[in-house]
């Protein structure tokens, strides 16, 4: 049987710390999904369809890596991938009792799916999609926490 993981997000954008999960997680499992989840209490800068486009990008080298969307239940759409885990990144303990709430209902919600929680690489710890869009909007640099076609596209919605 094949090991099929999720790997959700809302990616607004995708930095390197999400990039360094998914690669882990490209290493682990046979196919990774990467679902980019439509949440609507986020009030997002890029359309669902430049994040799958920047997502694409930046993964082509990963031929086990599917980039899609969903909005709903994440349980719903792993079972439509027939996936059999989700992979969730960790950067401090701080986003881990957050983690495990959800984790607890998707559990609740489907029991024969896992998640695997990859402990971000150290040099990411502190990066999140909203410091490197506020970094950006005050032109700061964001060179090392994003790759060039993402800080290309920031610096597009911000007029520069």
């Amino acid at each position: 049987m094949a090991s099929i993981a999720v790997c959700p997000g809302s990616f607004d954008p995708i930095t390197y710390g999400h990039l360094d999960i998914i690669r882990r997680g490209a290493k682990v499992f046979d196919r990774v999904y990467v679902s980019v989840m439509n949440n609507s209490s986020k009030n997002p800068l890029f359309s669902v369809e430049e994040r799958i486009h920047l997502i694409k990008e930046v993964t082509k080298d990963l031929p086990n890596v599917t980039v899609d969307e969903h909005s709903g239940l994440l349980v719903d759409y792993a079972k439509s991938v027939k996936a059999n885990a989700i992979i969730r990144g960790l950067r401090a303990v701080s986003d881990f009792e957050y983690e495990m709430q959800i984790t607890s209902m998707n559990r609740v919600l489907n029991d024969e799916i896992e998640t695997f929680f990859i402990m971000t690489n150290s040099q990411y710890s502190f990066l999140s999609s909203s410091i490197v869009k506020e970094v950006s909007k005050y032109n700061g640099k964001i060179s090392e926490l994003v790759p060039p076609m993402v800080e290309a596209a920031l610096n597009k919605k911000f007029n520069r």
